[in-house]
């Protein structure tokens, strides 16, 4: 399957009763600072290039954030942050990112995150990343077939633990390792998989971590450097 073809799916996904229910709420409730916006307020799509050579995964989308933007990592502090490493690193066209119509490009660049709804306190529950699982598996399926068809490097950016961690279960349901035992997490962490293809770690540009001075910004970019200079190779 394509990215279009699996957001087009993604989109119309109403598998878990709760996050139906939060995303929805918080789409007609809205908050003061953004009263005035037509919430999207439904499972939000991977966005970037579907070429890309780099693919990457955060965790979920922000309740005011892409719930309300329906693009991943917009409209939110996390997605400053990301948006500007990104940009610094030649991935995208600008260094902010506000709305669907704000004219961003991701270059060799594609974005998807483990769980496609926003979830109450930030947190999907294990049976919401189940039924989210073969949405970024079929992703991770189409973008290695291609890099490897193509003879391509790719690389694999996981913001994040959760995001390491499921990201290694779903390459070894794809006969990508046995992962036994578990890789551990650490920022910047790098994990080849086979000649093709790279992990990443990163710790995710979540407030959490950039408020406290735990992720900084030139930590972000040489995350994004290697990237770079893998898939240049």
């Amino acid at each position: 399957m394509t990215p279009a073809e699996i957001n087009r799916e993604v989109i119309r996904c109403r598998a878990c009763p709760r996050l139906v229910e939060w995303r929805e709420d918080v789409a007609a409730q809205k908050t003061r600072r953004f009263r005035e916006w037509n919430y999207w307020g439904k499972p939000v799509p991977g966005f970037g290039d579907p070429r890309a050579q780099l693919l990457i995964i955060g965790l979920a989308p922000a309740a005011h954030g892409a719930n309300r933007t329906g693009r991943m990592f917009t409209g939110d502090r996390s997605g400053d942050w990301l948006y500007r490493a990104l940009h610094k690193a030649g991935f995208a066209s600008q260094a902010e990112s506000t709305d669907r119509q704000d004219g961003l490009e991701l270059y060799n660049c594609y974005i998807t995150a483990l769980c496609r709804c926003a979830p109450p306190a930030n947190k999907p529950t294990p049976e919401e990343l189940r039924n989210c699982a073969p949405f970024l598996r079929r992703e991770l399926e189409y973008f290695i077939e291609q890099w490897q068809s193509e003879n391509l490097p790719g690389a694999i950016v996981c913001l994040g633990q959760l995001a390491h961690n499921h990201t290694l279960k779903r390459l070894k349901e794809l006969g990508l390792g046995n992962f036994s035992p578990r890789p551990r997490f650490g920022h910047a962490a790098r994990l080849p998989i086979n000649r093709h293809l790279l992990l990443i770690d990163s710790y995710h540009p979540s407030q959490q971590n950039t408020f406290t001075g735990r992720l900084t910004e030139e930590m972000l970019d040489r995350v994004f450097i290697a990237a770079r200079d893998w898939i240049a190779r």
